[in-house]
Formats: C-alpha cells, sequence, structure tokens
C-alpha cells in the first residue's frame, strides 16, 4: 500500500492495516477549496498535520464542511516538494497511546499544498485565494520567531529592513508576505477575514497583529500602499486577530513507528532531512491528549469547530488558559528539561521523567513556584491539567520526544515560560521573588548549555536558535572548570528586557542565577551535583 489518493479505494487493504480512512469525497472537498476557499493555513508542518488537519476532517466527516484547508509553508518549501506533492497531499496520523498501542487514520483534509515565495506560481494562486470573500479565516503554525520583525536590540531584522523597502511586490519575510496578501484582499474588495495564531507564545494573536500592523505602516510611510489598507488592518470588525492556545505533543517521526506501518504493508514512510534541517515524515505521530482553546472573533463567519473539539470562548479565557499553560503547565516544564536533558547526555524527555532530580525540578517549577500566579481559566482545571502532564504526558515511553528538539529556538521562549511568572511575582506583594528556586536554576542550566559542553566536559552540539550567536559571544571566555571565568558575564543577558520579559537585574534574581552558573560550570559533574544539591533541600 501506499500513501496516494488513488489506493485509498483498496479499503480492505487499509482496514486490515489498522487504518481509518476518511469518510468523505477527496474530490468533491478539493474542488469546493478551489472554487470557495474558506480557511488557508500558514505552517505546513506537524503540528498542523496531526491536529489542525485533522480537526477540519471530523468537520468534513459530519458534514459541517464542504471544503479542505489550504496548507501553505512560508519557509521550508522542501515540506511540500517532498511530502506533500509525492502523496497526494494525505497525512498519515498515528496516534501513540500510553500503553504502546498505536490508532491510525489518513487525513486527506488538506486540498492543496502550496509555497509562499513572491514571484512563484504558488503565490499568484494564493492572491487569487485573498481575492475570494468566501475566505473566513487564516491561521499560523509557523513558531514563536515567525513572528519575529526585529533582534535583540530592537533593530528590524536585515530581511525585514528589505521587505519594508521593497515593498509587497519583494515581500520574504513570513509577516512581509502575508501583509501583501492581506493588501491583495483590501484592493479586492475587502472582505472581513479572521487571522488566527495557533501559536506556543503569549497573547499570539496580539504579536501577529502588531507585526502585521507594523508591516503595513511601514509601506505606508514609504507608498507602498494606503493609509486607508492600514485602517483596515487595524479595524478588528474588518479583519480581527483572534487569541488562541495550542497543545499537543508531535515529536520528530520514530523510526519505531516507520518500522510498524512497513511492517503493516504501508509502503515509503521514511523520513526526509530538508535543505532547511527540518525533519519530517510521511506520517506523524503524536500523543493523544490535544487542546485547541480560540477567542470567538471571526468577522466573516467560521467552521464550527467546536463541533471538533474546540473550546470557542473569549479572550479573557483564553488569555486565562494560555498562561496556565504556557507559562506554568507545560511549556516551562518542557525546557527546563530540554536544556538539563541535553547536558545530561538524555535523549528523550520521557526518560529524563525517571529521574528523581529533574522530575522533582519540574514538579517544583510547576506545584511550588508557577501555580501562586495561574488563574483557573474555568474551562479547564489547572491542577488537573499539570498532574496529566507530569504524571501521564511527558512520562509516556511511547512519544519519541527529544530534549534537542524542544531545545530549539529558546530564546524566543524564556520572556513567557519563565519571564510572565517572575513578573508575576513582581506585581504581587504577597509574593517574595527571593523564594524562587528552581525557575533561576532553570535560567542559569540554560546558560550553562548555551556552552556547548555538556556535564561530562565534552563538546554538545547546541539546537539551532535565532540569537544563539549572539548569546555565545557574550558567553566567549566562560570555561568549565573555572567559575570565575563566569565573572560578570550573564549581566548583559540578564538585564535584557527584550530576553526575558524583565530586567532580571533590577528584578533581583541574577545574583542567584549567576551563583548557580558558577555552581554548575566548576567542573565535570557539576551539572549533575548542582541539581541535586538545590532538589535535596
Amino acid at each position: 500500500m501506499k500513501l496516494c489518493k488513488r489506493a485509498l479505494s483498496d479499503t480492505a487493504a487499509w482496514h486490515q492495516a489498522e487504518v481509518r480512512l476518511p469518510e468523505f469525497d477527496i474530490d468533491n472537498m478539493r474542488a469546493s477549496a478551489e472554487e470557495e476557499p474558506v480557511w488557508v493555513h500558514f505552517g505546513a508542518g506537524n503540528i498542523f498535520r496531526g491536529f489542525i488537519a485533522v480537526l477540519q476532517q471530523r468537520l468534513l466527516e459530519q458534514g459541517l464542511a464542504k471544503s479542505g484547508i489550504i496548507a501553505a509553508e512560508t519557509f521550508d518549501y522542501d515540506i511540500i516538494d517532498r511530502i506533500y506533492i509525492p502523496f497526494d497531499h494525505l497525512t498519515l496520523m498515528v496516534t501513540l497511546n500510553p500503553d504502546g498501542s498505536m490508532d491510525r487514520e489518513v487525513v486527506a483534509s488538506i486540498s492543496r499544498g502550496v509555497k509562499v515565495s513572491v514571484g512563484d506560481p504558488d503565490f499568484d494562486y494564493l492572491k487569487e485565494v485573498f481575492r475570494k470573500p468566501s475566505l473566513q479565516m487564516i491561521s499560523f503554525t509557523i513558531t514563536e520567531k515567525g513572528y519575529a520583525l526585529a533582534d535583540l536590540q530592537g533593530k528590524f531584522l536585515p530581511v525585514v529592513e528589505a521587505d519594508l523597502k521593497q515593498g509587497p511586490a519583494g515581500a520574504r519575510h513570513a509577516m512581509s508576505v502575508v501583509t501583501a496578501l492581506l493588501w491583495e484582499r483590501y484592493q479586492a474588495g475587502g472582505a472581513p477575514l479572521a487571522v488566527v495564531s495557533m501559536d506556543n507564545c503569549s497573547h499570539n494573536g496580539e504579536k501577529l497583529r502588531n507585526s502585521i500592523v507594523i508591516v503595513a505602516r511601514e509601506w505606508q510611510k514609504r507608498g507602498h500602499v494606503t493609509a486607508e489598507f492600514a485602517a483596515w488592518l487595524e479595524d478588528e470588525t474588518k479583519v480581527s486577530f483572534p487569541w488562541s492556545m495550542i497543545d499537543k505533543i508531535t515529536p520528530r517521526p520514530a523510526a519505531e513507528v516507520e518500522q510498524a506501518l512497513a511492517a503493516a504493508g504501508i509502503e515509503d514512510m521514511a523520513p526526509v532531512i530538508t535543505g532547511k534541517n527540518t525533519y519530517i515524515a510521511p506520517f506523524v505521530n503524536a500523543e493523544a491528549p490535544q487542546y485547541l482553546v480560540v477567542e470567538d472573533r471571526f468577522p466573516n463567519g467560521r467552521p464550527p469547530l467546536e463541533k471538533a473539539g474546540v473550546y470557542m470562548t473569549d479572550r479573557e479565557t483564553v488569555n486565562k488558559t494560555e498562561r496556565m499553560k504556557v507559562t506554568t503547565c507545560l511549556n516551562p516544564l518542557h525546557t527546563t528539561l530540554a536544556v538539563y536533558g541535553c547536558l545530561l547526555g538524555y535523549q528523550s524527555i520521557a526518560a529524563e521523567m525517571k529521574d528523581e532530580d529533574l522530575k522533582k525540578l519540574v514538579e517544583t517549577i510547576g506545584y511550588a513556584e508557577g501555580m501562586p500566579v495561574v488563574t483557573n481559566p474555568g474551562i479547564l482545571d489547572p491542577m488537573e491539567f499539570i498532574h496529566e502532564v507530569i504524571d501521564r504526558r511527558l512520562p509516556n515511553p511511547f512519544i519519541p520526544d527529544m530534549p534537542q528538539r524542544i531545545a530549539t529556538d529558546t530564546s524566543q521562549k524564556v520572556p513567557v515560560r519563565f519571564g510572565e511568572t517572575i513578573k508575576a511575582y513582581l506585581a504581587d506583594d504577597s509574593l517574595d521573588i527571593e523564594n524562587l528556586t528552581a525557575i533561576p536554576l532553570a535560567i542559569a542550566g540554560w546558560m550553562r548549555y548555551l556552552l556547548g559542553v555538556d556535564d561530562r566536559g565534552s563538546a554538545m552540539e547546541v539546537s539551532s536558535d535565532p540569537m544563539l550567536a549572539e548569546l555565545q559571544g557574550l558567553l566567549s571566555g566562560v570555561k568549565l572548570g573555572e567559575p570565575e571565568s563566569g565573572a560578570g558575564k550573564l549581566t548583559p543577558i540578564l538585564s535584557n528586557s527584550v530576553l526575558f520579559g524583565t530586567d532580571l537585574v533590577k528584578a533581583g534574581l541574577s545574583g542567584k542565577i549567576e551563583e548557580m552558573f558558577a555552581q554548575l560550570i566548576a567542573g565535570p559533574g557539576a551539572v549533575r551535583e548542582t541539581i541535586h544539591r538545590y532538589m535535596s533541600r
């Protein structure tokens, strides 16, 4: 069996392989998406294929939707050329259950995958899509760094500066390209639209809106677009930017899953590594738990997402739910396990959860230090959520998630994952920031991780990060076994309020972090000794 539309006609073979097939007419779905597109999604990777596309599949199967989602890739075009087109835009979704069993399903709700590059025929197609009044929403999973227009000093990135000078016709950065497409929609009559971030970052809708409006206003100053266009973007009765919270762990494709699919008779499931170092496969393997909470502001209507299990609610509830998850109940725990897991030589998050010191560290961050500033959002209970994360989700041995993957782009994550909790302590007179220990230890661990030397003293690969070169430059001269070499090195980093969301020197945490860092670089084995010392208190 091959993953292609023609092969799906052999239903008996797929059922024998225990694969669920789509229960709707794929050709009709795709024809509807061409004639009257409803949904475009930017970011064609695993979280989209394994979660968001499945939501639309459920609506199609219930007869609550007619068209599929147009998947638009803004960064890694190999994903379209090597994973979408060869497999007829189908995905094999594999859910990894805690008991080791797998649920398999062919996801066929993606009508078309396209590359978002100005000048490419796909971009001309997208311009036509954006001109159509039927389009109700565009959504995003392009990671936090996809919204960033400036560096740590607040200067526009070179690619953004070039985009601002050239205007819509020369756009390259994701935010510039989307703004160019919105310019097309405005010129075609300006039908309303919801622009929905589904990325893991605080106030994601606000970040997305700010970036798009900045590009539009800068283009206006340079005469590329009109003031009326910028005003249209800023009128949320015309263009809304709903906030959201998303949660589902979709790790890199696992060899064990590929082997299981091959044993079931499904061919050509091998992962590929793209030219931009994306590790991706025709299948997506992921955990079963998933949550999507979306602010219900869609000026041109929307699919009935609540019928697929999405929580549709107001902004305040989204904000509380997102803060619960991103600042306390999951993401800071993940980042902590990522940096310390790399330093201690772990290859899976689940294995780390068997380490008593690391388990105590994330429990302290979540239960002891994070919970005092979490507000119950009402739709999900924080204590139940974090118990599920710590007791069932992170320890799931069948989720092949690696600390090296989670450590990617950490500089883009720490303002929310740690900075928000620190700011909450500073704002609450009843809380003493001096009581924080595990969060400073996590930040010190990240500084130690940036040295690129593991706890044995061996060279260690550091995951990609847009600020990696700058941060490592600030730490130059720091040497393992020479604690004094770190003196004063952390101050420029810890005082950067862009990086942490607040100035940690002024907050009174830098001294503690610097002391922990000195202990972590004392020599081989110091990482283990330091974690154990603090977690034994």
